[in-house]
């Protein structure tokens, strides 16, 4: 098989006997390529610049001749062929050869790559595990991600429910790579790899980069994750720099509601972004476990009603009606904003705004869309 083919290679290399398990490496051949499923189909597999490599790459840190995958007794052994850059396993360089197992993370030099083997009688012969393949590919197109910020941010409108006028946007992130397009990829690969915190500074500060330009510098609603509460000066860090470099756009940071029952913790955040001239977004109220009073201790500007909340609202029985408005005059006497999440439909609306919800956000105003 040629490294160079464009194919994916999904089957058996030719000559591999029926019966034995086959080893792939899973990524890209160059910087911005699609990513492929490659056999190590020859004893010695050869990886690197040169022309007569088994697995030839074009990335400027890989040497003529990198490293060389070889099998013996069952098992697949790496060796580096004293590159300049280094080969390194599960982010450790290794020095002679060193054995590797499936799932293993391989880099050459910058170009990485996941390590899979496909056991025939794990299922029909000559057929990769999809499911596995596609997670394995996702961690290998993380790195470029991080490192090249292949991320781009949609924009979904938040409008006053009463006059229909748009009175900010909530920032959400996308991916610009293969197998990593959605926020839940790519915070699934983030987890995997313990840097969800980075990919969540990231998204942020892309998304206020481009939502600047938004015409009318309408609010931008931006998003954190979960783990940032526990590591609040990075967070506060965080926030001034991309404070300083918004420029006059107004920014409402979200915090999930069931990240907020720590209450030393949000007075001081609440501090913080005020002083930082931020205003405050409790998000996805009613979907987690924190109650009314914790919520309310660090006085946020917005409450965002959770989608489960407004699903059907229209269609639903008194007592739930009667609850959820209840909810919403409890929060507006506190003189916080009232955001109903998810509103798809006309009767969505409609309901709603008669109990006296301030904003909306939801397919029926906007689906989320890229800043043209």
């Amino acid at each position: 098989m040629s490294s160079t083919d464009n194919s994916v290679t999904d089957s058996l290399p030719s000559g591999e006997a029926v019966g034995a398990d086959v080893w792939f490496l899973s990524g890209a051949l160059q910087p911005r390529d699609s990513l492929r499923h490659l056999a190590i189909d020859e004893p010695l597999f050869t990886v690197g610049r040169n022309s007569g490599s088994s697995l030839r790459l074009q990335f400027k840190t890989v040497s003529g001749n990198h490293a060389v995958l070889s099998q013996r007794d069952g098992g697949l052994f790496l060796r580096d062929l004293n590159s300049t850059n280094g080969t390194y396993v599960n982010g450790e360089r290794i020095s002679g050869e060193v054995a590797v197992q499936q799932e293993d993370l391989i880099h050459f030099a910058e170009a990485p790559f996941r390590l899979l083997r496909q056991s025939p009688t794990a299922q029909s012969p000559g057929t990769i595990a999809r499911n596995v393949c596609d997670e394995a590919l996702a961690l290998v197109q993380f790195d470029r991600m991080m490192s090249e910020k292949l991320v781009r941010p949609h924009f979904q409108v938040i409008v006053d429910i009463h006059t229909g006028n748009t009175v900010g946007h909530e920032i959400l992130g996308r991916g610009s790579v293969f197998g990593l397009e959605s926020v839940s990829a790519m915070f699934t690969a983030a987890s995997q790899l313990n840097l969800e915190i980075e990919l969540s500074e990231l998204l942020r500060w892309e998304g206020i980069r481009i939502g600047r330009d938004l015409p009318g510098r309408p609010k931008c609603f931006v998003n954190t994750h979960p783990k940032e509460l526990q590591d609040l000066r990075r967070l506060i860090d965080s926030l001034k720099a991309v404070r300083e470099m918004s420029g006059q756009t107004e920014l409402v940071l979200e915090i999930h509601e069931a990240s907020v029952t720590n209450g030393a913790v949000m007075k001081e955040l609440s501090g913080a972004v005020k002083a930082l001239g931020i205003e405050l977004a409790f998000d996805d109220f009613g979907a987690g476990q924190a109650r009314l009073g914790e919520l309310i201790a660090a006085k946020p500007d917005y409450v965002k009603f959770d989608i489960s909340l407004i699903h059907g609202i229209d269609q639903a029985d008194a007592s739930r009606q009667r609850m959820l408005e209840t909810l919403v005059k409890m929060v507006e006497e506190l003189e916080i904003r009232a955001l109903a999440e998810g509103i798809e439909t006309p009767g969505e609306a409609e309901t709603c705004r008669r109990m006296g919800f301030d904003l909306a956000q939801g397919f029926h105003f906007g689906r989320p869309t890229p800043l043209r």
